[in-house]
C-alpha cells in the first residue's frame, strides 16, 4: 500500500511538472500573437519568433547567442579561415564590446589596438543598442576600404584609429629558430590542419639546427577547434588527460587523452600567454603545465572554460549554445578563472609592443635552458 502511494505522489508531481512547462511555452506563445495582433504596427511573425529567440538566449551566458542568416555567414566566413576586416576577435563581455585578441599582422594588431580595448564606435557612430553581429558587420568590408574605430583603454582612455580593412587570414602556425638549438612556435589560432601544420614546423626546426627546447606562443590566440587544441597538447604529452567536459548531458562527459609519442622527445618547453589567450589556447597552456611539461609565462589568460554546441533549427537559422565546461587535468575548470604563468612578466606602462616581447622571449629562453 505505502509503495502504491508512492508511485502515485511521484506520478502527480511528473504530471504537475509538465504542466508547468506546458503553461510557461503557452505563455510565451500568447505574448507573440498578442503583439502580432494588437501591437500598433504590423509585425512579420518571423521576426517576432526571431526576436522572442534572441532575447531568451540573450538571458544566458556571454558565449551563447542566436544565429540568424546574417551570424551564420559569419560564422561560415571564420571557418574559411579569410575575409575583409581590420583582424580582431571581438566579444560581448559585461555589456561591451570587447577585443579579445587582434590578429598578427592586421590592420588592428599594426595600428596599435590591443586585447582588452573596449569598441564604443565604428565610423563615428555609437555602438549603443548594436548587437555583436551588427558591430561585427560594421568592421568587416571590401579589402582597401577606410574604416575609423574608437575604443576605450582602461579607464575613461579613448583613442581613435583611422584604418585600411585587409584580407585577413588568420594564420595557424609558424615557426624560427632562436639560436643555440632554442626554436620558437607561434599558434596563432586553432583549426582543422593546425596540429599537422606544427608537426611540420617542428621537423622543419629539428632538421636545421636541431632542437634542445623549443618556446610556444599562443599570446592573442582567441581558439578555435576542441580537437585541434587536443592535437597540439598530444604532441608534446607522452600520457595522461589532456582535457575533460563536463555539462549537463551525458554526451557532454568526455574525456581526452595524450597518446604515446613526443615531438620533442622530451627536450624543455616554455609557453607564453596574456589576456588574449583564450578557450583552446588555454587548453593546451594548461595541460603542459598541469603536467609539469612546460614553463608557462606571461601574463593571465583570458578565461574562457565552455564549450558552445551549434544547433540548427533551420538552414539559415541556429543557436549556438553553451553546453558544457572545460576541465583541466587537475580538474580545474577555466571559465573565468584563466591559466596563471608560472613565471609572470608583465609589460611595463612605457614600454613598447617590441621591448616587451624581447624580454618575455629572454625570460622564456632561460626557462627553457634551465629546464
Amino acid at each position: 500500500m505505502a509503495c502504491g502511494v508512492m508511485l502515485g505522489t511521484l506520478a502527480f508531481w511528473k504530471l504537475t511538472d509538465y504542466m508547468d512547462k506546458v503553461r510557461d511555452e503557452f505563455m510565451l506563445l500568447s505574448v507573440v500573437r498578442e503583439i502580432r495582433d494588437a501591437y500598433i504596427d504590423e509585425v512579420p511573425r518571423s521576426v517576432l519568433v526571431d526576436n522572442a529567440i534572441r532575447g531568451v538566449v540573450a538571458g544566458l551566458d556571454n558565449h551563447s547567442s542566436y544565429l540568424d542568416e546574417d551570424a551564420l555567414a559569419l560564422m561560415e566566413e571564420d571557418t574559411l579561415g579569410h575575409f575583409g576586416g581590420i583582424g580582431v576577435e571581438l566579444e560581448l563581455v559585461d555589456g561591451y564590446f570587447t577585443i579579445v585578441s587582434p590578429y598578427d599582422g592586421g590592420p588592428a594588431a599594426r595600428a596599435g589596438i590591443r586585447a582588452g580595448d573596449r569598441l564604443v564606435e565604428v565610423d563615428h557612430e555609437s555602438l549603443r543598442g548594436r548587437s555583436l553581429t551588427e558591430t561585427i558587420n560594421g568592421l568587416r568590408g571590401e579589402p582597401g576600404t577606410a574604416v575609423h574605430v574608437r575604443v576605450r583603454r582602461r579607464a575613461a582612455t579613448s583613442l581613435d584609429f583611422d584604418l585600411k580593412r585587409d584580407t585577413i587570414t588568420v594564420p595557424s602556425v609558424h615557426g624560427r629558430a632562436l639560436g643555440g638549438g632554442i626554436g620558437y612556435v607561434r599558434v596563432s589560432q586553432f583549426n582543422d590542419t593546425t596540429g599537422d601544420d606544427l608537426a611540420v614546423v617542428v621537423a622543419g626546426l629539428r632538421a636545421g639546427d636541431g632542437l634542445t627546447g623549443l618556446i610556444l606562443d599562443l599570446r592573442n590566440n582567441p581558439g578555435g577547434l576542441l580537437n585541434a587544441a587536443v592535437d597540439v597538447a598530444d604532441a608534446f604529452l607522452g600520457r595522461g588527460v589532456i582535457v575533460s567536459t563536463t555539462g549537463r548531458q551525458p554526451v557532454s562527459e568526455r574525456r581526452y587523452d595524450a597518446n604515446p609519442g613526443d615531438l620533442l622527445e622530451g627536450a624543455p618547453m616554455a609557453v607564453l600567454i596574456n589576456g588574449g589567450s583564450a578557450s583552446a589556447s588555454e587548453i593546451v597552456a594548461a595541460a603542459l603545465k598541469d603536467h609539469d611539461r612546460a614553463t608557462v609565462l606571461g601574463t593571465k589568460s583570458y578565461g574562457k572554460g565552455s564549450v558552445q554546441s551549434v544547433m540548427y533549427f533551420r538552414d539559415t537559422r541556429a543557436i549556438k549554445l553553451t553546453t558544457a565546461r572545460y576541465l583541466t587535468p587537475d580538474g580545474h575548470s577555466l571559465q573565468a578563472e584563466g591559466v596563471a604563468p608560472d613565471v609572470a612578466v608583465t609589460p611595463r606602462d612605457d614600454e613598447a609592443s617590441g621591448a616587451y616581447d624581447e624580454r618575455l622571449l629572454a625570460a622564456a629562453t632561460t626557462a627553457v635552458m634551465g629546464g
